[in-house]
C-alpha cells in the first residue's frame, strides 16, 4: 500500500489523516511540521521537515489557509499526491481534479467539472457541472456552487455559500459565510451578505 506524507500538523490535517485511512488507498509516510514542539499529533509521530523526509513520499499539504499552500507549494521541490477523496464524496467520472487537492466526505462534484491543484473541497460542499475551480481554491463545507461557475485561483468561498449559475469569482477572494452570489466578482475584494456586497478591496492577487 502506497504512502503518502502530510505537511502541517493542525485541524486541517486531522481531517486529511481520516480521509487517507477512509479511503484505505494509502498509509501515513511522514507526519511533517515546523513546529518543533509539535511531537504527536492525531496519535502519530510528529517529524521536522528535513530534505530527505519530504522526498520520501508523495505529498499532500496538510494546511487550511490558501495563501500558505500556495507559498509551500512553491517553494517545496516535492512529488505531490494525487488527489486524495473521501469515499463518501461523489465525484462525476467525467471531472477532473488535479494533484494535492483533497475532497472531504459527502462532498458532490458533478458532469465537467475541473479542479485546480492543492484545492480543498470541504465537507457536504457541492459543486454543480461545467465548473472550473483554479488552484488553491477552498469551498466550505456546505456551500453550493451552480452549474458553470468560475472560480480564480487563490479564493476562499465561506461556508453555506451559494453562487447562481454561469457567475465567475476572481483571484484571491474572500467570500463571507452564506454569501449568496448572483453578479460576477473581481479580483481580490471580499464579498459578504445576500444579494453578496464588496466590503474590502485588494487582496494580494
Amino acid at each position: 500500500m502506497k504512502k503518502i506524507s502530510i505537511y502541517g500538523a493542525s485541524g486541517h490535517s486531522k481531517v486529511i489523516l481520516d480521509l487517507l485511512y477512509a479511503q484505505q488507498q494509502g498509509q501515513l509516510g511522514y507526519l511533517l511540521d515546523d513546529n518543533t514542539s509539535i511531537t504527536t499529533h492525531m496519535g502519530f509521530p510528529v517529524h521536522s521537515p528535513s530534505p530527505q523526509r519530504l522526498k520520501a513520499h508523495p505529498l499532500i499539504l496538510g494546511i487550511g489557509d490558501n495563501e500558505t499552500r500556495r507559498r509551500l507549494s512553491k517553494a517545496l521541490a516535492v512529488d505531490y499526491a494525487v488527489a486524495l477523496i473521501h469515499p463518501s464524496a461523489i465525484c462525476s467520472p467525467s471531472c477532473q481534479i488535479a494533484e494535492g487537492t483533497v475532497v472531504m466526505p459527502a462532498a458532490v462534484i458533478n458532469a465537467d467539472t475541473h479542479i485546480g491543484r492543492h484545492a480543498i473541497i470541504n465537507t457536504a460542499a457541492v459543486i454543480e457541472h461545467d465548473c472550473r475551480l483554479g488552484d488553491f481554491v477552498h469551498v466550505s463545507p456546505n456551500a453550493a456552487l451552480a452549474g458553470g461557475v468560475e472560480v480564480g485561483s487563490g479564493t476562499h468561498i465561506g461556508i453555506g455559500a451559494q453562487v447562481i449559475q454561469g457567475i465567475s469569482i476572481g483571484k484571491n477572494c474572500r467570500i463571507g459565510a452564506g454569501t449568496v452570489i448572483i453578479k460576477d466578482v473581481p479580483d481580490g475584494v471580499t464579498l459578504v451578505g445576500n444579494p453578496g456586497r464588496i466590503i474590502k478591496k485588494d487582496h494580494s492577487s
